[in-house]
């Protein structure tokens, strides 16, 4: 098998038969084997129904669904989608058709003709979205690669076509909190960024929106940095100077001003602030115990209920 498509299925009821033609329509003729790889990751919709209807009706194509169990992120789903899948190069791309699949022949064509790469991603030249979402994005980029010890390729994205042993090397890190972005800057390989346009969606909204891009921003930042549980000593340096300058502005005020201050608001404004300080320093520590008391458990990545495969 040369190449495996991943698609993580999120209720994409009324993209995946479309997505199937159009991949077939654009692959035709090309003279190598592929195979597709379905993963429904707990969707809520008619997309498993959808799923097996081709995989039914479609005997002469190699299609692959796994179904997982219940909702667990698309991080999940690529990470079974890797695990279920053979070909000598992967290609990982949404079912919506935003992501195109004549863009992965592209790809392919650079792996082959241009051996010292090892992965090809896209990222997207011209983002089609609101100022405030791309400043967002700007913006975390930015934060991320100044605390992080790996450096992540601004508005790169999750369609990206790989070889084979970087698909292995990703299945090397089954940690349970994963960040795809980190994880591919972390295992190293190298890497061409192409640019591609994103399509309209052929049906249905988009699962990210703002809340859910901060939390997932977050939770890349802990993934690949530890530099947050610094901030703790950064920050009681810095109210320990502070304090000290204004124990002194305080006694100078009080000697040669005869300035007297009063002591119940400086008493509770200092408390509310160096508690405030603790408790937010406590807070970024909380957050990586509580991942480290996730993966101490031991807990799959994903469960799956049910796989049809032909293999």
């Amino acid at each position: 098998m040369k190449l495996s498509l991943v698609v993580p299925c999120y209720n994409e009821q009324d993209n995946v038969e479309l997505f199937y033609e159009e991949c077939v329509k654009a692959f035709a003729g090309k003279g190598f084997d592929y195979e597709f790889v379905f993963v429904n990751d707990g969707s809520k919709d008619e997309t498993l129904s959808r799923l097996k209807k081709l995989y039914n009706e479609k005997t002469e194509s190699n299609i692959t669904v796994v179904s997982f169990s219940r909702n667990f992120g698309k991080e999940s789903a690529i990470y079974a989608g890797l695990k279920n899948c053979v070909g000598d190069y992967v290609s990982l791309i949404d079912a919506d058709l935003q992501q195109r699949p004549e863009v992965v022949l592209e790809m392919l064509d650079i792996l082959e003709t241009e051996p010292e790469y090892d992965c090809v991603a896209a990222y997207q030249d011209k983002r089609k979205e609101s100022s405030i979402m791309t400043g967002f994005k700007t913006g975390f980029y930015k934060v991320i690669n100044m605390l992080s010890e790996v450096e992540l390729h601004a508005d790169a994205s999750d369609f990206r076509t790989f070889k084979r042993n970087v698909a292995e090397a990703i299945l090397q890190m089954s940690e349970y909190h994963r960040f795809s972005k980190g994880i591919f800057s972390w295992i190293g390989f190298n890497t061409k960024f192409i640019p591609y346009e994103v399509q309209e969606r052929n049906a249905g909204e988009t699962k990210w929106g703002f809340r859910k891009l901060v939390k997932y921003a977050l939770s890349g930042i802990s993934a690949f940095s530890t530099k947050p549980l610094s901030i703790a000593t950064y920050i009681g340096g810095l109210a320990t100077f502070a304090s000290i300058v204004y124990l002194i502005v305080v006694i100078i005020q009080r000697i040669f001003f005869n300035q007297a201050f009063s002591g119940y608001a400086t008493i509770v404004t200092l408390i509310l602030f160096f508690g405030g300080l603790q408790l937010f320093c406590i807070g970024i520590i909380g957050s990586y115990l509580a991942k480290t008391y996730i993966q101490s458990k031991g807990r799959p990545v994903y469960i799956a209920k049910e796989i049809l495969s032909r293999r």
